[in-house]
């Protein structure tokens, strides 16, 4: 399993060969890039939610009081002053290391609200400027879609050409279309209690063009006070093979595991 990782990290394929090895590698890496493709858009999901929050523009909420551990360091605008719709930018300057949760961040994240986040039908469209996060370099667009309904809120978010460039300039391409639920912290007035789960499916592609799909076994569990996925597990579908992503049993840590056709699990570490 050691040398099956040490080839996720270091081969370069140009197509699915016909060599299972080749197909089993490829579909390693590219479960290693959706794992944390999960990490950064999950954290756009908590960016969201708690700068709305503080923003009061969440629906009635929250009421202000200082930054969150998410947005720790950036400089917030909202524009217009009153009215909808509404453009929150986050600039986090040429870099800052938010020190509650150690994560690095670079450039602007543009949300636009259609109103109230809570509101039943309204939406938010996230857009990025020259944004790093961790080193890694963030494209693309993502929605939600406020889905609730009364006893339940929920949002669908959908991800359209979500390009991640790693540091060492590989990169790749995530598209797709999943329903986010509040499953803890409906009845408070602070963020910090709220945790959410993610269910639905997708596709990754890699810079050689090849496409992995995978859907979500088990929800997705994130709180607001961790930067990480705590729980739930996804299947990446290749030709011959799969591969199952855990992200553990609920602790708020960077290590997540790969198992291929069932198989021992072997550690990643996610940024």
């Amino acid at each position: 399993m050691l040398a099956l990782a040490a080839i996720t990290f270091t081969a370069c394929k140009k197509d699915d060969s016909t060599n299972p090895g080749d197909e089993i590698a490829i579909t390693s890496d590219l479960s290693n890039k959706q794992a944390t493709t999960d990490i950064m858009v999950e954290d756009d999901n908590a960016v969201l939610f708690s700068i709305t929050d503080e923003e009061n523009l969440s629906g009635g909420k929250l009421t202000g009081g200082g930054q969150t551990t998410n947005f720790v360091c950036a400089t917030v605008s909202v524009t217009p002053t009153s009215g909808f719709p509404k453009t929150i930018t986050l600039d986090f300057g040429s870099g800052c290391t938010n020190p509650n949760t150690g994560v690095t961040r670079s450039g602007k994240m543009i949300f636009v609200l259609s109103d109230s986040l809570r509101l039943t039908g309204s939406t938010a469209v996230l857009t990025f400027d020259n944004y790093f996060v961790n080193g890694f370099k963030r494209e693309g667009t993502i929605t939600w879609t406020n889905v609730s309904t009364p006893g339940h809120r929920s949002w669908t978010r959908q991800v359209v050409a979500g390009k991640i460039t790693a540091p060492n300039g590989n990169w790749w391409v995530h598209n797709a279309l999943k329903t986010i639920s509040q499953v803890q912290g409906m009845g408070t007035f602070i963020p910090s209690d709220d945790a959410f789960e993610t269910t639905g499916s997708g596709t990754v592609v890699n810079s050689n063009n090849i496409t992995r799909s995978y859907t979500i076994l088990e929800a997705l569990l994130t709180k607001t006070i961790c930067h990480h996925i705590v729980a739930g597990r996804l299947k990446v579908e290749g030709p011959q093979h799969y591969a199952i992503i855990n992200y553990g049993n609920g602790a708020c840590d960077n290590i997540a595991t790969i198992s291929i056709d069932g198989g021992n699990p072997f550690p990643i570490q996610l940024p």
